[in-house]
């Protein structure tokens, strides 16, 4: 699976059930809505990604292309 679309499925589960433990448990847990939301808005200006690098180093969608690196040819070896 390409790592863009694991960035945004995380994301989103991420938005959700924080939205859903801010309605039943504390109105607290919408920082963590607000920090996902601040991480996603600057990755969209520098191409930093913390959740990227953070799965790469443990091996997960290698097969596919970043997200920064979506837009950009890439060469074969």
């Amino acid at each position: 699976m390409k790592m863009h679309l694991i960035i945004r499925r995380f994301a989103g589960a991420f938005i959700l059930i924080s939205l859903l433990l801010a309605h039943y448990q504390s109105l607290y847990w919408l920082w963590f809505t607000a920090f996902v939301g601040f991480n996603l808005f600057q990755s969209s200006f520098t191409s930093f990604c913390p959740l990227e690098m953070i799965l790469k180093k443990i091996g997960v969608g290698r097969e596919g292309e970043s997200c920064c690196a979506a837009g950009r040819k890439q060469s074969s070896p």
